[in-house]
């Protein structure tokens, strides 16, 4: 590819990346990319520190979606069983836990396809309730109106999750219930409510490297840049249209990661599912290229990840620290 491989100056991210040159972005040498992105790393974060956040499934399964890769959809037999939105109450003792465990953020995700009215106020509860412990405070609940947005910010909400899951080329393969367009009406009403976005997307259903670089060149071409862009590896689960799925080669998940952090330098790059089945040795891969953030606890929604044993003995191995943490 003869692209010119051009990186602005991290002082002044762009917002104009082309698909041609975030696709030459991963044709580099490989370590000549993982070089370029831990420089642009080393501008903006410590890269011996990293972001902990847990993250608790409040409303389980039952969802009316298809995304071919969730165990949550109605659409599919799997071994998860829909339960009822969880009170408050036990939301704020889950959260107050993960904070005396070193979470930084506590993410609250519900199995819904948009957020009802009636739950606003059970929701809102419980963000208020996190917010109150000090944590900064996350959700993923759906679809949002504007004015739904708006009632979140002023709960407490920090940031609010709606992830673009792939390119705009391949989602027609993953999902057919939910629009590309509707995914970006909802992060516009987050944005314009105030609320900082959390959105990124998944690796290994089957997409090309292509579809990879759409992905990122449409979160690089946002009006502002995620500030958190988590970046999951597909766990393939039984019963899912993706169930089958092979993995994806740890180098190329690295590349991801590295492409990533060159187009979207201040954000918060996130390991997020797929670490239960990752090396000590290709996490520290990926925290060289630039990721600064991952999911701790022992689930993510329906999902296993790694315990608190192994991320401190993760850690300590490698020198760092948590976000915050004196040296």
């Amino acid at each position: 590819m003869n692209v010119p491989v051009h990186v602005a100056d991290p002082a002044s991210p762009r917002h104009d990346w082309t698909l041609e040159e975030v696709e030459a972005l991963f044709e580099l040498p490989f370590t000549e990319l993982v070089f370029r992105a831990a420089e642009v790393h080393r501008r903006w974060f410590d890269p011996t520190e990293l972001q902990l956040s847990q993250l608790l499934s409040v409303k389980t399964g039952g969802c009316p979606e298809d995304c071919g890769y969730c165990s949550q959809s109605q659409h599919f037999k799997t071994a998860t069983r829909a339960a009822k939105l969880l009170d408050a109450a036990t939301v704020i003792a889950a959260a107050q836990e993960a904070k005396a465990g070193g979470a930084q953020r506590f993410c609250m995700g519900a199995a819904w396809r948009d957020v009802k009215d009636r739950d606003l106020p059970k929701v809102a509860a419980m963000i208020s309730g996190v917010k109150a412990l000090g944590l900064e405070t996350c959700a993923t609940l759906g679809m949002l109106t504007p004015a739904q947005a708006v009632t979140l910010k002023d709960a407490g909400l920090d940031y609010y999750n709606h992830n673009l899951d792939t390119g705009p080329d391949y989602y027609g393969q993953v999902v057919t219930t939910r629009t590309y367009q509707d995914r970006l009406d909802t992060l516009a009403a987050v944005r314009d409510a105030g609320m900082a976005t959390c959105c990124g997307g998944i690796v290994g259903m089957g997409e090309t490297r292509r579809d990879r670089a759409g992905l990122l060149r449409q979160l690089a071409t946002l009006p502002s840049h995620p500030e958190s862009l988590p970046i999951n590896d597909l766990m393939p689960i039984d019963g899912t249209p993706l169930g089958g799925s092979d993995p994806v080669d740890v180098l190329e998940f690295v590349r991801m990661i590295a492409v990533a952090r060159l187009v979207c330098p201040k954000s918060m790059v996130r390991i997020a599912a797929g670490r239960e089945h990752m090396s000590k040795e290709m996490q520290a891969l990926c925290f060289l290229a630039g990721a600064n953030s991952i999911f701790v606890g022992a689930r993510l929604l329906t999902t296993d990840n790694p315990g608190r044993s192994k991320d401190d003995e993760l850690l300590a191995d490698l020198r760092m620290r948590p976000m915050g943490a004196a040296c």
